[in-house]
């Protein structure tokens, strides 16, 4: 079955107008999501790494006071030691402990006299600060966990140690230094951003300080994983929450010449939350764009209509015509040029059709001629 003019028209019209619209609304939209997705990674990029900036110079100002005390620090005086430790754990609440032990490992010097005479020849910080400059990830108390006040919370520790050398560059000792724990966690927590969650990860993707759900557990998304390949990247993915955050990681947490805890900064963020301002364009942006769709398709149907309208009348009188029904005249059609001459066309084939049969009549000239040749 033939189609009508006036369908073909508006569904051909209406793909033309639609399939284009999709193709290029759908291309727009992806695009501008990309691009709202980057900036988010971007920002949560700048964010991460102006805190790793911030908690790295604090703890190389303290790096600096243990180097620095290493340099000036005297074996042979102990008790001046002492009351050079003991002052400044006094003064900086930061110190949880400072000690000097000689190279058998046993403290010759202490904050507060605490460990004096005990071996710390085991102790990572010890053994470590021996060799150069060293930096011990989180730890609990052992040696000090008894002489210190008691505490709700377990104590916790990071350290700095680094030897301590002879007037003729001999290793004497090594000096360490006890930072309380909670003092990184107050640090890392005050860069906070709303709606943004900061994780201080160890080099074995174990969250040291983030949110309550995740402490002390060890990730297995992939934005840890760059993290412990010291990998800068910026990821959406999936949490163990079952939520999806926009993830950006910053490597290290460094500082010019600050032995390395092995630290990294994950920056995070709800994607859906992030996302929200963005897909709520997108969905303005496709009822803009479908609302004008429809006017468009009521506009098409119009236009179809009135294309059609003058070849339907002119068909039927056409079928009249035929049937023998040439009473009425064509209508008159005006609308466009064809139209108009398909109605002139089908106004003279009527005219004929109703003139009756009449012999051809010869001009008197031609009888008048014939007749004097006859004669």
């Amino acid at each position: 079955m033939a189609l009508k003019l006036k369908n073909v028209v508006f569904l051909g019209g209406a793909l033309f107008m639609i399939a284009p619209a999709l193709i290029a609304g759908s291309i727009f939209t992806d695009a501008f999501q990309r691009r709202a997705e980057t900036a988010n990674a971007n920002r949560l990029q700048v964010i991460g790494e102006l805190a790793a900036e911030q908690l790295g110079r604090r703890m190389h100002q303290l790096w600096r006071d243990v180097e620095g005390m290493a340099r000036l620090a005297d074996m042979e005086k102990p008790e001046d030691l002492r009351r050079q430790f003991s002052f400044l754990g006094s003064m900086d609440p930061r110190y949880s402990w400072v000690g000097a032990a000689n190279v058998e490992g046993t403290v010759v010097a202490a904050s507060q006299g605490m460990l004096e005479g005990q071996s710390v020849a085991q102790r990572p910080w010890f053994r470590r600060g021996l060799e150069g400059p060293a930096a011990t990830d989180v730890h609990d108390a052992v040696l000090l966990a008894k002489l210190m006040a008691p505490s709700k919370e377990p104590r916790r520790f990071v350290d700095f140690s680094t030897p301590i050398r002879s007037a003729e560059g001999q290793v004497t000792g090594a000096l360490g230094a006890h930072f309380d724990w909670k003092w990184v966690q107050e640090n890392v927590g005050s860069q906070k951003v709303p709606g943004v969650d900061f994780l201080l990860v160890s080099r074995n993707r174990v969250v040291l300080s983030g949110p309550a759900d995740l402490q002390d557990k060890t990730l297995s998304v992939g934005s840890a994983i760059a993290a412990g390949q010291t990998a800068a990247v910026s990821l959406d993915e999936l949490w163990p929450d079952g939520k999806r955050y926009i993830t950006a990681v910053v490597p290290a947490v460094q500082h010019q010449d600050m032995p390395s805890f092995g630290w990294s900064i994950i920056v995070r963020a709800d994607a859906d939350a992030v996302l929200a301002p963005t897909r709520s364009i997108i969905r303005s942006f496709w009822v803009l764009l479908g609302a004008g769709a429809l006017a468009a398709l009521a506009l098409f149907y119009v236009f179809a209509t009135w294309l059609a309208t003058p070849l339907n009348r002119l068909a039927g009188f056409a079928e009249k015509l035929v049937s023998g029904d040439n009473r009425q005249p064509p209508y008159e059609e005006t609308r466009y040029q064809e139209a108009s001459r398909l109605s002139a066309a089908l106004t003279n084939l009527q005219t004929r059709e109703m003139r009756p049969y009449q012999p051809v009549k010869t001009s008197d000239k031609v009888t008048e001629l014939r007749r004097q040749k006859g004669n």
